[in-house]
């Protein structure tokens, strides 16, 4: 019998929230003359080494929003859309504030919820994450972000900061995410660990594989098996 934990911290892009169907939808609306998938992806492709520059120091903390914006600059150049202004620019950089949930989140989460304390640790700041859930209904109890802990995942700060700010053990917190790279780091550093498969976080052309790895506590379908195998 695993051990039950008192928080769940979610991993949000692809785990929660549908970023590649998202971002497709609105680009092909909006600039239909453009691959929209292709472009859904290499910006999201520009989203780990933009993130390691500033792992590295070659750039100060810097929070998501900024990141994204800088990739999207070279992306509009790339796909012939660098005639946009400023505001369009702005406007399309907030895409990510306003990403669909999965289907079965809203409802997950509020199962979860009834027993457990659930919170984001993502690496989106904290206004983008705010957005989103005021957009998409996420019942979240708290919003934690790398932007708290001035550290990036697998950052071990991000995770063992979970703990911190609850006065909780590692071990009483659960990691949920569709990564696998994410959860390891999580139990590095003592947590549980609950994998989710979203097969199509990267859209039907790309789907992923979603096997298990029994490193982790629990591994569910969607956040609705999660609940189920949680007792909530």
């Amino acid at each position: 019998m695993n051990p039950v934990p008192r928080i769940l911290a979610f991993d949000i892009f692809g785990t929660v929230v549908d970023w590649h169907g998202s971002i497709v939808r609105e680009v092909s609306e909006r600039h239909p003359q453009i691959d929209a998938n292709a472009f859904a992806l290499a910006w999201r492709a520009g989203y780990q080494p933009a993130m390691a520059r500033v792992r590295s120091g070659e750039l100060g903390w810097t929070r998501i929003d900024e990141l994204h914006r800088l990739i999207l600059d070279e992306l509009l150049l790339r796909f012939g859309l660098d005639h946009l202004g400023e505001a369009q620019r702005q406007h399309l950089n907030h895409i990510w504030h306003r990403l669909d949930a999965w289907p079965d989140s809203v409802a997950g989460l509020t199962r979860l919820k009834s027993k457990h304390l659930i919170c984001t640790l993502s690496n989106g700041n904290i206004g983008l994450l705010t957005d989103m859930a005021k957009r998409a209904g996420l019942p979240w109890d708290c919003i934690l972000s790398a932007e708290v802990f001035r550290a990036y995942k697998p950052d071990p700060r991000t995770y063992l900061g979970v703990a911190q700010t609850f006065d909780a053990a590692p071990a009483e917190v659960m990691l949920v995410a569709a990564h696998q790279d994410d959860l390891a780091a999580a139990r590095a550093c003592g947590l549980m660990t609950a994998y989710i498969e979203r097969p199509l976080e990267f859209g039907a052309g790309q789907p992923k594989d979603v096997s298990p790895d029994p490193a982790n506590t629990l591994h569910a379908r969607d956040l609705l098996h999660l609940a189920d195998q949680l007792g909530c």
